[in-house]
């Protein structure tokens, strides 16, 4: 079949986007959505996600990993699909939608895309590192010097080590700044390699920061291989709230493909 695709990325985290409001997009098949996401054999991507109909809100959103599974909240996904409802006259500058952690609420103003992430609770820690779920399950490592790091050797190990190799984990590593900027880098599970960018690993980055007292702001900047990007949260006495992750989302081009 032919399929019609648009090619998105926020900061660099790049996405295969179809339209499937129409429900003909074969979703059975994990191999053929990972030969649509292969940078050599398909047309390439960290990730595949469908705009689907949803009864009562403005668009469902189901994101797959570029090893074809059906994967976890994706918060640079959730600021291109947003900015695609909108490319699709779905919406004006305000959405509210589904996704597989349930409902987020997004804001589009000149290409930058505010969306409202999961309230956080229930952070925990292993040795130095801090453990958390923004959607996604991430673990934070704070380093001096991030450049040194090989991201895709210590992610792996960490990935795949004893305590999350049932499940997985993404794995951020972070340099501080000042208290209001941090360079992030994130290997990702289900890509099983370094992405340029990470919306629930930079989320996760920031509340982590915050939680060890590396910083008191509310207002992040994570600066990350692709860009930057800023989170916003509330801090409560078990949890944090009105978190929001803020940065741009570019449509790249639109393209059809036999399969």
């Amino acid at each position: 079949m032919t399929q019609e695709f648009y090619k998105y990325h926020g900061c660099g985290n790049d996405f295969i986007i179809i339209d499937n409001r129409t429900n003909t997009f074969d979703k059975s098949d994990p191999a053929k959505i990972a030969e649509l996401c292969h940078r050599r054999f398909g047309i390439g991507a960290d990730g595949l996600i469908l705009l689907e109909d949803h009864e009562t809100l403005d668009f469902k959103m189901v994101y797959y990993n570029s090893d074809g599974n059906q994967s976890s909240m994706c918060g640079n996904g959730g600021r291109c699909i947003t900015h695609f409802a909108h490319y699709l006259n779905l919406l004006d500058i305000k959405a509210t939608f589904e996704a597989i952690d349930g409902v987020h609420h997004s804001i589009l103003k000149d290409d930058v895309i505010r969306l409202q992430m999961q309230n956080v609770s229930g952070i925990g820690r292993m040795n130095n590192d801090i453990i958390l779920n923004t959607g996604s399950p991430h673990i934070v490592r704070l380093v001096d010097d991030l450049a040194k790091v090989d991201i895709d050797k210590s992610g792996a190990e960490l990935r795949y080590s004893e305590t999350f190799k049932d499940d997985g984990i993404n794995v951020n590593f972070v340099e501080k700044i000042n208290d209001e900027n941090f360079k992030v880098r994130t290997y990702e599970r289900g890509v099983e390699a370094e992405t340029l960018s990470c919306g629930t690993g930079v989320t996760a980055v920031a509340i982590a920061m915050n939680f060890i007292g590396e910083t008191e702001k509310n207002l992040i900047n994570l600066k990350t291989p692709g860009g930057d990007l800023q989170v916003s949260f509330e801090k409560r006495t078990n949890a944090y709230i009105d978190i929001w992750l803020v940065g741009p989302a570019v449509q790249v081009y639109k393209g059809e493909i036999t399969w």
